[in-house]
């Protein structure tokens, strides 16, 4: 019997022992809890308050958040240009593709000042620019005057355009009397730096009266002396000093505060024929072409010209039509070529190249085909908005293709702060 409750008794004191651990460690973490509590409330510890949406209606249940959303992101939007585009009319947008002489906006015989019907005709005819000649001008005030008010009469801000190359082709210096230069054949050997000065001093005196664009500098190369349409007054009778000098020039034109362009894509200077009285025939291969003519053009496109001018010249090997009217010569050499995307302008289309040879509705589908963007100096503007609509209206043209041009003249206006 004794043994037995010996045996039976022991487990009790070890019952026991546990118990009394166990209030002691309860007891521990009410003191510890007491103290947190006499912390958190004496000492200025800071509370935190939970937001109503995190707090559930049972309290038992867990609190769920939701993770943070990003803030949502603004579509991009359009460049100014094309927003400005999306505002004009199809009449303006085909109006804005010419560059015109003022007697053929207003039907006057010599314009010398811009009054009400220059406002009138700007109305009717919104062009992308205005090109003026020596019988223009008379003196610095009135071309000022004359420019000042036309730019004033306009929604879309026009190009101000004039032939001042040097030398023979110099309508402010022999009106104006701004500085007087030779030939820019002359100054070949010079260099550079007389290149780039000379265009600059062109910039500067012909932008004072209002005038932003120039048609210079002459990109083509004098190589065949039986040349006269062209002659002195290219920059150099070497390719590779003309790749030199080009670029020198349009950095000149541009630091005189105007926009250039180079001419007479793809290469005037070895041609026979004068392309004012009929069409000019280039013999040389595209291979030739691209060894020889083409590289002055490039290197001027890599200065940063602002326009391309097409010359009315047949390239025999890739077309019957001249370069302007041809589907081929822009699109496969300057476009693809040259990967040139900026803006082209035609010669003129005055000129008895074109106007001897081809009729309104041949001359538009032609100019569309050839991607070239602005006509410069059209005979008659009726009769080019008549061909425009006809073509829109039986497909041979498209609004796409209108659209691309205006895009690029519109954003070149942009860009140069025509348009601000």
């Amino acid at each position: 019997m004794a043994n037995h409750y010996v045996q039976e008794s022991k487990p009790q004191k070890k019952t026991g022992k546990i118990l009394i651990i166990i209030l002691c460690i309860v007891l521990g973490l009410a003191v510890i809890g007491a103290g947190a509590y006499f912390l958190l409330n004496h000492f200025g510890l800071p509370s935190i308050d939970l937001p109503k949406d995190m707090v559930t209606e049972n309290a038992t249940e867990a609190v769920v958040t939701e993770a943070p959303t990003e803030a949502p992101t603004e579509a991009p939007t359009d460049p100014p240009y094309l927003s400005y585009l999306s505002t004009m009319t199809d009449r303006e947008k085909l109006c804005q593709l010419f560059i015109v002489t003022p007697e053929v906006l207003t039907g006057v015989d010599v314009a010398t000042e811009a009054g009400e019907m220059t406002k009138e005709a700007l109305n009717n005819y919104p062009v992308g620019g205005i090109i003026y000649f020596a019988q223009n001008l008379e003196d610095g005030v009135q071309t000022t005057a004359m420019i000042s008010n036309t730019q004033s009469y306009t929604k879309t801000p026009l190009f101000i355009s004039v032939d001042e190359e040097g030398g023979e082709v110099a309508r402010c210096a022999e009106k104006l009397g701004t500085t007087v230069f030779d030939p820019m054949f002359t100054y070949k050997d010079q260099g550079e730096q007389t290149a780039h000065d000379n265009a600059q001093t062109i910039a500067k005196d012909i932008s004072q009266f209002g005038f932003n664009l120039d048609y210079a500098p002459v990109a083509d190369v004098w190589t065949n002396p039986d040349n006269t349409v062209i002659g002195d007054r290219a920059y150099s009778d070497s390719f590779d000093q003309a790749v030199t000098l080009i670029p020198s020039a349009v950095k000149g034109f541009h630091d005189g505060g105007v926009l250039c362009t180079l001419k007479h894509f793809p290469g005037h200077g070895d041609t026979e024929q004068d392309s004012h009285s009929g069409l000019a025939y280039v013999t040389k291969t595209v291979d030739e072409l691209k060894a020889g003519e083409l590289l002055p053009f490039k290197a001027g496109i890599d200065a940063g010209a602002d326009m391309v001018m097409i010359g009315h010249l047949v390239v025999q090997e890739l077309d019957d039509k001249p370069a302007t009217l041809s589907g081929k010569v822009v699109p496969e050499l300057l476009r693809k070529e040259l990967g040139y995307d900026g803006v082209t302008v035609t010669d003129g289309m005055n000129m008895g190249a074109i106007v001897d040879n081809y009729g309104y509705d041949e001359i538009v589908s032609g100019i569309f085909a050839a991607e070239i963007d602005m006509i410069l100096c059209p005979d008659n503007l009726d009769s080019y908005l008549e061909a425009m609509e006809k073509a829109l209206s039986d497909g041979t043209i498209t609004m796409e293709q209108v659209d691309a041009k205006v895009t690029r003249i519109l954003k070149l206006k942009y860009d140069k702060g025509l348009i601000n």
